[in-house]
């Protein structure tokens, strides 16, 4: 290093992580600053009264005999203690019994929630007086049969939601790897789909298109195929929000599943772009801290977030809790019979082959194809990284000396604190 180093702080686990980088870090690369709302629940029921493209909630909830309110799982840091409680008052003011109310847990192939982590995302009133479930992608015989999307996907939606009387939706709009943005359709494809399902959506026909990436909707048939079945499984009403780097809440919509959602993308799209003169040898990055980086399966969307501004044959160092480990049984299986990740990508593309999660190995697939990765870790043994396909780093210092060693003290080098909350681009991309 030369000149004094530039201090950071990572997001990690949820403590964070403080490094020393070298003084002509470019960054840190981070969500520009956006005033948190001053009285977010007053915002919610402003928006619940005045939403975009649809009556109010009280208008669309009168009449109507059952709800289904769909929230996202651990993994997405929804304010949902905040979103909650005005939508379930104004349901019960519009006559919907209590009991007659389902708070639906999408967790698309993910575990389930309980217990402490269900009382973490609703708070415990709401856990203590509603009947709170959770969708299990792989329980065929719980969906219902919708017919099939433009692109000959076949449509398998939870069939507690696509019976409810009411349907709507909770989310959190952010830059997704695959899918362009998170929120709106999201939480129904793929939160709410079966198996069956996902297994086309998250398939190489779509994934590999060069428009499936973040931060990119038209042409993308990731996000197209997503909205189309989201639109034949129905939504009343969606309520959406944008948070900041302290998820404090930012921007909140409702209203109807298209506009109120593309509302905040262009919100979130004046928010989470950061630029770099040109592209880097050395990008350090997180997966966003506790929940998103709590396994591999998910801190992978770290990697891909970080993607486009780094050189071909250049290194990506992640720094990543994985406090829970790899993930799912089937993704540690699908790695442990796939030792050769390029002999993976060869098997899924002659489609004679399927496992559940292949699409995040997929990712990976892509990130290794152009640089080096190494991982920072308390969660995961060195050993199982490897297995990972990845170097482990005992710090990020270290990391980074190393990379500066093989290309040199002056190469380029840029901070992504937040990781895939981010959208890092080249300036006049």
């Amino acid at each position: 290093m030369t000149g004094k180093p530039m201090k950071v702080r990572l997001d990690y686990g949820r403590t964070g992580l403080e490094v020393e980088l070298p003084d002509h870090t470019w960054g840190p690369l981070d969500i520009r600053p956006a005033e948190p709302l001053a009285d977010p629940s007053s915002a919610i029921e402003s928006a619940l009264e005045q939403p975009l493209g649809t009556p109010p909630l009280s208008a669309v909830a009168r009449g109507r005999r059952s709800a289904c309110i769909v929230v996202c799982d651990i993994t997405r840091p929804v304010p949902n203690r905040v979103i909650l409680p005005p939508i379930l008052r104004t349901l019960e003011q519009q006559g919907i019994a209590r009991q007659r109310i389902l708070i639906l847990v999408a967790t698309g192939l993910h575990r389930p929630n309980w217990g402490a982590e269900l009382e973490e995302m609703l708070g415990p009133e709401i856990l203590r007086d509603y009947r709170v479930e959770n969708h299990y992608g792989k329980r065929l015989h719980e969906h219902a049969f919708l017919g099939y999307s433009p692109r000959g996907v076949p449509v398998y939606v939870d069939r507690r939601y696509v019976e409810a009387d009411l349907k709507i939706t909770t989310g959190l709009i952010e830059p997704h790897l695959m899918a362009g943005y998170s929120g709106g359709r999201k939480v129904i494809c793929p939160g709410l789909v079966a198996l069956e399902t996902l297994k086309f959506w998250h398939g190489p026909d779509f994934l590999e298109h060069e428009r499936a990436d973040c931060g990119i909707l038209e042409g993308n048939p990731v996000h197209e195929e997503a909205l189309a079945i989201a639109r034949l499984a129905g939504c009343d009403f969606i309520v959406n929000v944008c948070i900041d780097g302290q998820r404090r809440i930012t921007w909140v919509g409702a209203g109807d599943l298209e506009l109120a959602w593309r509302e905040g993308v262009r919100f979130c799209e004046n928010v989470v772009r950061a630029t770099v003169p040109e592209p880097v040898d050395i990008v350090v990055t997180t997966a966003a801290g506790y929940p998103l980086d709590a396994t591999w399966y998910q801190a992978i969307k770290g990697l891909t977030g970080a993607l486009p501004i780094v050189k071909r044959g250049g290194t990506i160092i992640l720094a990543a809790s994985l406090s829970e480990g790899v993930g799912s049984p089937e993704f540690w299986r699908l790695i442990c019979e796939n030792p050769d990740i390029r002999e993976f990508k060869k098997r899924i593309l002659g489609r004679d082959y399927f496992v559940m999660d292949q699409w995040q190995l997929e990712e990976l697939a892509k990130v290794l194809e152009r640089c080096r990765v190494k991982v920072v870790t308390d969660g995961l043994p060195a050993e199982v990284l490897r297995q990972c396909y990845v170097e482990p780093a005992p710090s990020v210092e270290s990391a980074v000396a190393d990379a500066l060693r093989e290309y040199g003290p002056n190469a380029k080098v840029a901070v992504i604190p937040k990781g895939p909350y981010v959208l890092p681009m080249l300036a006049g991309a």
